[in-house]
């Protein structure tokens, strides 16, 4: 049984990348569809879609490269099952110094640290991706 599920998508896509592979599998759930949906907004990967499996669904990761470099340089796990992070949207830090993002679970779903900012809420911070 895997006890935090978002930590594991993190994995393999840091694993995918290591290996320069152009796409990765994960089992679907709606939070890995949402965290999906902002990478993409964001620019972090190029496009995800579902694919059908007899149990949850696979969601396919099409990861994003420029010059033969991942466009994703660091994945970090910020609140774990063991120790929850949360931050008002004036504690939130710029990553990398604005470079990256902050992925952040809000009462308006999974936003990046900039829309919390704008719209002045706090939430869990789920990870930072630079």
């Amino acid at each position: 049984m895997m006890t935090d599920p978002i930590a594991d998508m993190l994995t393999r896509i840091r694993n995918a990348i290591l290996i320069k592979s152009e796409k990765v599998d994960i089992p679907a759930s709606r939070i890995k569809l949402e965290l999906a949906k902002l990478l993409k907004e964001e620019g972090f990967i190029r496009a995800y879609k579902i694919l059908k499996d007899k149990k949850q669904g696979i969601l396919r990761i099409s990861l994003k490269y420029a010059e033969n470099k991942s466009v994703i340089s660091g994945l970090m796990r910020v609140s774990k099952p063991g120790r929850r992070v949360y931050s008002g949207y004036k504690g939130i830090i710029p990553v990398m110094g604005g470079v990256g993002i902050a992925v952040l679970t809000t009462p308006k779903g999974i936003v990046s640290d900039n829309t919390c900012r704008r719209e002045k809420m706090g939430g869990e911070i789920i990870c930072h991706v630079w």
